[in-house]
């Protein structure tokens, strides 16, 4: 059975990591320490269950034998612990598969959500908006931090793209759902006939990369300054303030123009170019690995209409699982767990069949 190999191996890992941990010179190299110490944690809940399923299938083949006995009560005890036994293993089975299902390395990590209207001009504009404070709501109902990275807002109370920046616990585990293309329908404001208009708009959701995840050469940069356009304040045009950076290796562009400080705005476009060749590595890791592609919700990809959000019908319609909810209000409110939990969920399944024997 494909589990119990790899559930072998996990607990004679855990079991090299304590003679490990009891090393003294182990002991006196505190951060090689600190990594075998969290590997150790992070097994034992493993093991520790996996070895209560060992002793619940040899209570089981105990039981068995039992059944061979010539007295009839014994027989009639052994059924009875038996199916008793066999209901507790089925349980510690389903505990241990979700346990094995491989953590994605991202998922404590803050994000960088971006964004961007599509086809549909100002509508798809003001859908934009319309996400950014669903995303910010429920940002908050999970106590993470929203700062506004970088924005293109419309004249009309939209933005043709909003990037974010969201820091809390978890943030990445939750959003990286969101990735893909999400499609309105509803009236416009702007509509006097009361037709339905079709707009689209794409959600980039990117774990936020650290300096040691990505290394970037400066002279594989090129960082332009220029004077802001737009809303912002005394400094706009009178400053060159606004800072446009390229990548010259991969032509990845990263502008932004939103603090008044040149510094502040090239410390923030350097945070979402980190975090985009960080999804380029990843996106370039994934393609090479068709197995983790299959489990996956969907591919995650720009192109990919993941969303409908239809408003006459109060109707929220996700693709990838086909689940309908006609609560679009309350989800735009930004109670979007109800979403999400059935996404996690499915992808739990799908990478769940990977340990049937």
């Amino acid at each position: 059975m494909i589990m119990i190999k790899r559930l072998e191996s996990v607990e004679k890992r855990f079991i090299e990591l304590e003679k490990e941990l009891s090393d003294p010179d182990v002991v006196s190299d505190l951060e090689n320490y600190r990594e075998l110490a969290k590997e150790h944690s992070d097994l034992d809940p493993v093991v520790r269950i996996f070895r209560q399923y060992l002793e619940l299938e040899r209570e089981l083949h105990d039981n068995e034998e039992l059944l061979e006995d010539t007295d009839e009560d014994i027989q009639e005890l052994a059924r009875e612990e038996i199916a008793e036994i066999k209901q507790k293993v089925k349980k510690t089975e389903e505990e241990l598969k979700s346990l094995l299902v491989p953590r994605d390395p991202n998922d404590e990590k803050n994000v960088i959500l971006e964004i961007r209207a599509g086809t549909g001009g100002d509508e798809a504009a003001l859908f934009v908006a319309d996400l950014f404070r669903m995303y910010s709501r429920y940002a908050e109902q999970n106590s993470w931090k929203v700062e506004v990275l970088s924005s293109h807002s419309t004249g009309i109370g939209g933005f043709k793209e909003i990037i974010l920046a969201v820091d809390g616990k978890g943030a990445y585990s939750r959003l990286k759902f969101e990735s893909g293309v999400h499609r309105v329908q509803r009236v416009p404001v702007t509509e006097s006939q009361g037709r339905i208009h079709t707009s689209a708009i794409t959600v980039a959701v990117l774990p936020e990369a650290e300096e040691v995840d990505v290394a970037i050469d400066p002279f594989d940069l090129r960082v332009d300054v220029y004077r802001s356009s737009g809303p912002g304040g005394q400094s706009v045009n009178t400053t060159d303030s606004a800072v446009r950076i390229t990548h010259l290796p991969t032509g990845l562009v990263v502008t932004c123009q939103d603090e008044k400080s040149q510094h502040k705005n090239k410390a923030k476009a350097m945070k979402v170019l980190r975090s985009r060749l960080l999804d380029v590595m990843r996106r370039e890791q994934e393609e090479k690995i068709a197995e983790d592609r299959r489990i996956q919700v969907g591919s995650g990809d720009r192109s990919e209409r993941i969303r409908t959000y239809n408003f006459p019908q109060n109707r929220l319609t996700d693709h990838r699982i086909n689940l309908t909810l006609y609560k679009l209000e309350s989800i735009l409110h930004g109670e979007l767990d109800q979403v999400i939990d059935p996404l996690v969920t499915n992808f739990r399944a799908e990478a769940l069949k990977r340990f049937k024997s």
